[in-house]
């Protein structure tokens, strides 16, 4: 009788200790490092030390925050896309037509643009559920934004097809803060916005929510055994990332003032996913590293070979696949290493 009522009494203790030590890990993971305070002090120093580059700068958080979305799906849901570009176009579009036909108030038109794209992803989630194969969930994303952009081709009467969107402006943030030639109230109201959806989304991805997505992506039937589910989890997330995007595509609308078809090409879908790549995948700022590499880069390359910028970006793209970003980033460090070591 004592051998047999052991371990019933045990679990309760076993699953204290459990208990206990998932607290213990998402207190780890919600405490703030040193290396993040310091990267938003020199994002938030770069307003007032780089005046002159505001555009880039903006172009450049919008990305990054384009980035965030798509790796709240792929680095820590373990779902993969090609489509993620629809949300992005759709958030752009939305943008645009609230401010022509509703209100050109930024707040607004970037809400609503936000809440449509993450509509478009609570609508769209459910394909990705029908058969759980990482090429099905690719097909179904191309798919998805594919008809998005010929839907706004052929609606050019609203869209103002290749022609581009006509009218859009956009009135002074706050009323007090007009959007100039030189980007400086666009990046500003970009970098607050993306910090701030960065403080949500780093919330939602340490707490036990973000816990069961890391499970999932492991092994989803292990995550499905233990009680999650699996379905509403990726639904959510999904959903989750689909308005981030929008809001990252409203962005790009209100700062620019201009939308068309160009926001829905592929391109948009395969950059975001190299940005990942070059700063690599689930960790939150993977994203906005990788779109400050992106987008350095590419004004590089641009400025040095207009033509064939895209070419040096492959070959920067098959230097990472091939040599590992893990080697690279430790490649500093081992050069310095050997300095010390020569001069010794």
């Amino acid at each position: 009788m004592t051998d047999t009522a052991s371990p019933l009494a045990a679990l309760p203790a076993a699953r204290s200790d459990l208990t206990g030590r998932a607290a213990a890990v998402l207190s780890r993971r919600g405490r703030w490092k040193p290396a993040e305070i310091v990267f938003w002090l020199i994002a938030g120093a770069s307003f007032f030390l780089l005046p002159d580059r505001h555009l880039l700068l903006s172009e450049i958080v919008i990305l990054g925050l384009f980035a965030l979305s798509l790796d709240l799906i792929v680095g820590y849901a373990g779902v993969v896309s090609l489509g993620h570009g629809a949300f992005f176009g759709l958030g752009a579009y939305v943008a645009g037509l609230v401010s022509i036909h509703l209100t050109a108030e930024p707040l607004t038109g970037l809400a609503l643009a936000g809440l449509a794209a993450g509509l478009l992803g609570l609508a769209t989630g459910p394909l990705l559920l029908l058969r759980a194969s990482d090429l099905t969930r690719l097909m179904v994303t191309l798919g998805v934004a594919m008809l998005l952009y010929e839907a706004a081709n052929k609606a050019a009467w609203l869209t103002g097809g290749a022609d581009g969107l006509p009218g859009v402006t956009i009135d002074p943030l706050l009323g007090r803060f007009e959007f100039d030639l030189f980007g400086t109230t666009a990046y500003g109201y970009c970098l607050i916005v993306t910090f701030a959806v960065f403080l949500v989304a780093r919330r939602v991805m340490t707490s036990p929510y973000g816990l069961s997505l890391l499970a999932i992506r492991d092994n989803s039937q292990r995550a499905r055994s233990m009680g999650i589910p699996v379905g509403a989890r990726i639904l959510a997330i999904y959903a989750f990332s689909a308005l981030i995007a929008g809001l990252a595509g409203g962005l790009l609308t209100q700062t620019s003032m201009f939308v068309s078809l160009d926001v829905l090409a592929f391109h948009r879908s395969a950059d975001v996913l190299l940005v990942l790549v070059l700063g690599g995948v689930g960790y939150l700022y993977g994203g906005l590293i990788g779109a400050i590499a992106f987008k350095l880069l590419q004004d590089w390359f641009s400025a040095l070979t207009p033509e064939y910028w895209m070419f040096w970006m492959g070959l920067v793209l098959l230097v990472i696949v091939l040599a590992g970003r893990e080697r690279i980033h430790a490649l500093p460090g081992a050069l310095l290493a050997r300095i010390k070591g020569g001069r010794a």
